[in-house]
């Protein structure tokens, strides 16, 4: 495992184990072609000098080379020659991540290795980048070759075509604990966030402050959106605020990722609530789309809209001023961490409850105004 301290990990490091895991599940098939430098700064949010580093970093230990003209290359031979199903003497995990929010997987990654610093452990990152194939292509890598698994659920809310994946993992006795996200009925424990309790403290912000006509954005191909929106129409109805159908936007998690018909979407919403004065946000991504749409559509956050969101995962709330729940990253990395390693040592895990329920934490910033009764 890495020796570093989690605080010391390098942009460019995370470029490098995208890359390795976009060629471990493309191993098998021959030439294979790296994404081009510029899908990856677009994909991971980082610089093309980052990116360039990174693939230095890789050619020099032989796992890529560079076709003049025609771009980066696999080695196949090389990199095969450096895999090993179980290293021995060590305990080897699994981390399968979503992607789609960098702040909160950096997060995460920094807890998890944390957790696990001081025990022998080799930590493999995968990423899915929320679809349902990649999802099947980590875990067939995974069949056999390590003794635990930490996964973010894909689309969890949906029917997930890798379930018999997940029995064979468990007939396996390879130990598997979710976080954020899981699959409703599978036999595995989850640590999560009462995104319920978090739904009701933020909408009740909004009522206290004579908030009626409250817009909700919700994702509903994955658990935690369902139960933030499950939690938004609860407080409600509890606090003698209105429900319309109106008022509800739904959306899958990749339309988030096309900026631009994503934000005219947004505000085709917007523009048809003429008496919407507050928005709540499901998750930190959208919120960014949210204040930057009406910044440039001239609207003042909390003049002309209150806006409120759960699961800030940037480090900046405070200067930022919005209303919000925010993310346990690192924490959730430290349980989920321990949790795996204590399940691995467990010859009866199955029948042990490792799951764990974060209690949301609350920011009060100043992006709620206070309506004339």
């Amino acid at each position: 495992m890495d020796a570093k301290k989690p605080d010391q990990l390098k942009k460019y490091e995370l470029v490098q184990r995208y890359i390795l895991t976009f060629i471990d599940q493309k191993k098998f098939t021959e030439d294979v072609r790296l994404p081009s430098e510029h899908f990856l700064c677009k994909r991971l949010g980082v610089s093309r000098e980052t990116v360039r580093n990174a693939l230095s970093r890789l050619a020099d230990e032989q796992i890529v080379y560079t076709r003049k003209g025609s771009g980066t290359y696999v080695n196949k031979k090389a990199f095969l020659a450096q895999q090993n199903p179980m290293v021995s003497g060590k305990t080897k995990i699994a981390v399968i991540i979503q992607g789609q929010d960098y702040n909160a997987n950096k997060n995460l990654l920094r807890g998890i290795k944390h957790a696990l610093v001081n025990e022998s452990v080799e930590l493999k990152i995968f990423y899915t980048d929320n679809k349902l194939a990649n999802e099947r292509n980590c875990l067939l890598s995974c069949l056999s070759n390590f003794h635990g698994l930490i996964v973010d659920g894909v689309k969890a809310s949906i029917l997930n075509p890798n379930l018999d994946c997940y029995s064979r993992l468990y007939d396996q006795d390879v130990r598997v604990i979710f976080y954020n996200n899981y699959y409703a009925g599978s036999p595995f424990p989850r640590v999560t966030i009462a995104d319920g309790e978090c739904a009701d403290a933020l909408v009740h912000r909004l009522t206290a402050c004579g908030h009626q006509h409250i817009a909700g954005i919700f994702v509903y191909d994955n658990y935690q959106g369902i139960e933030k929106y499950k939690g938004y129409v609860r407080a409600l109805q509890n606090y003698g605020a209105s429900y319309d159908d109106r008022y509800v936007k739904w959306y899958i998690s990749d339309d988030t990722l096309d900026h631009k018909e994503f934000s005219k979407n947004l505000w085709r919403f917007l523009k048809a609530l003429p008496e919407c004065t507050a928005i709540v946000c499901c998750n930190y991504m959208i919120l960014k789309t949210v204040l930057q749409l009406l910044a440039d559509h001239g609207k003042e956050v909390p003049a002309d809209y209150s806006v409120v969101a759960f699961d800030y995962s940037d480090t900046d709330w405070t200067d930022s001023g919005i209303t919000a729940s925010i993310h346990p990253g690192f924490e959730m990395g430290l349980e989920v961490g321990k949790r795996i390693f204590r399940m691995i040592e467990d010859n009866e895990f199955k029948i042990h409850d490792y799951s764990y329920t974060f209690k949301p934490t609350i920011y009060d910033g100043w992006s709620i105004k206070k309506l004339e009764s």
